[in-house]
């Protein structure tokens, strides 16, 4: 088809899952070209996904928010936030916006040592109010933690699920920029002929990698912003 239609090449744009079939598409003779974009920012070739950064502020803007009116009724605030299998959003706004729990899907979560004592905690030191960010791939879900919560601290405690808001907007000026620099790099490997590629964002470049190579590429959070967090967290 798509030399009936005189197409050179597909670009696609997407995440892992997109890339797989975009690596059968290659397989089958379909020249392609693969561009990360997925707010998980869960792609193991490339430092950034578009996306990321938007989806940051989105839920950044909603926590602040949340926090207004947990700090008015001193109460706990937990909040979802989407990663079923990378708490990358979860880390960061958590950081951005002064969490005193993050929980994501990479790290073992012992609900005593992890979520209860440090709110316990906080309250002996004359905190009244509190927040928690979830990833959406931890095992147990919000309400459930939220109960656990209410029930083991006795301070009241309400929950949110962000849900598909985190995967619209307005793109931020970083997500602009990183998108135009992508795309300019896959126009100019398909004018050059570099073709069944995925371009990434590695040390503060722009390159590109063969989809099967990215495929088998994997990457996680950094153990240094995991300890900034808890360390934040105090």
């Amino acid at each position: 088809m798509c030399k009936i239609f005189g197409i050179d090449a597909l670009t696609i744009i997407g995440g892992d899952g997109s890339f797989r079939g975009g690596l059968d598409l290659s397989k089958a003779g379909v020249p392609v070209i693969c561009i990360p974009a997925t707010i998980d920012n869960d792609v193991g070739c490339t430092d950034y996904t578009i996306g990321f950064d938007t989806a940051l502020n989105t839920v950044s803007e909603a926590l602040d928010k949340i926090k207004d009116t947990g700090y008015s009724h001193d109460r706990v605030s937990v909040l979802e936030v989407m990663g079923r299998k990378a708490g990358y959003i979860a880390i960061n706004t958590g950081i951005a916006g002064g969490a005193e729990v993050v929980l994501i899907p990479e790290e073992p979560v012992d609900y005593e040592k992890d979520v209860i004592r440090p709110i316990l905690e906080g309250r002996n030191r004359g905190k009244s109010d509190f927040n928690v960010i979830v990833a959406e791939g931890v095992e147990m879900d919000v309400p459930d933690i939220a109960r656990l919560i209410e029930e083991r601290t006795g301070i009241t405690t309400r929950y949110t699920i962000l849900g598909y808001i985190q995967r619209g907007g307005i793109p931020t000026v970083n997500d602009r920029v990183m998108a135009s620099r992508m795309g300019a790099k896959a126009v100019m490997d398909i004018h050059e002929g570099k073709l069944n590629r995925v371009i990434a964002y590695k040390n503060g470049k722009v390159v590109d990698f063969d989809i099967d190579d990215a495929l088998k590429q994997t990457k996680s959070i950094d153990e240094d912003l995991i300890e900034l967090e808890r360390i934040l967290s105090l």
